[in-house]
């Protein structure tokens, strides 16, 4: 059985592609993506990436706004390596001008999850957390407890 190794890239669908385009400007940068846009089927598409995936913005064909309590993305969480490096790219979001939250424990996801949430224009809900114990174990001993 083929593994899937990661994920390669996340598309989402803005509704005003220059306003997210300056917000993605800055709060990527703040987070270390490189940036370039391509054409796809007459659209302009934005991407931003780092060595492990990229995360492209593309024009939504319709105006509904987005709710993340209805059927479809809820939010998206990049994994850092540690509480240390969720509280600096808190800091570099909220400095570039983001409104990200003051980093703090969630006891009630998990004893060791340390996060802070932020939003794009369109309400999409972003957060960045550290790597778990609980997600090393699964990645470390994966063989172990096949289920």
């Amino acid at each position: 059985m083929t593994e899937i190794a990661g994920i390669d890239h996340i598309y989402i669908t803005v509704s005003d592609m220059e306003r997210s385009e300056r917000f993605y400007d800055v709060a990527m940068r703040a987070l270390a993506f490189r940036k370039n846009s391509f054409t796809i089927g007459g659209d302009r598409h934005v991407q931003y990436y780092n060595r492990h995936f990229g995360y492209v913005l593309r024009p939504a064909k319709s105006g509904t706004i987005h709710d993340c309590y209805s059927p479809g993305l809820h939010h998206l969480c990049f994994r850092v390596e540690s509480e240390v490096d969720v509280v600096s790219a808190s800091a570099a979001l909220r400095a570039a001008g983001v409104e990200a939250t003051e980093p703090r424990r969630y006891p009630e996801y998990a004893p060791d999850y340390f996060a802070t949430f932020f939003a794009d224009p369109d309400g999409v809900r972003l957060e960045i957390t550290n790597y778990r114990k609980e997600r090393r174990d699964r990645h470390d001993r994966w063989n172990e407890n096949e289920s």
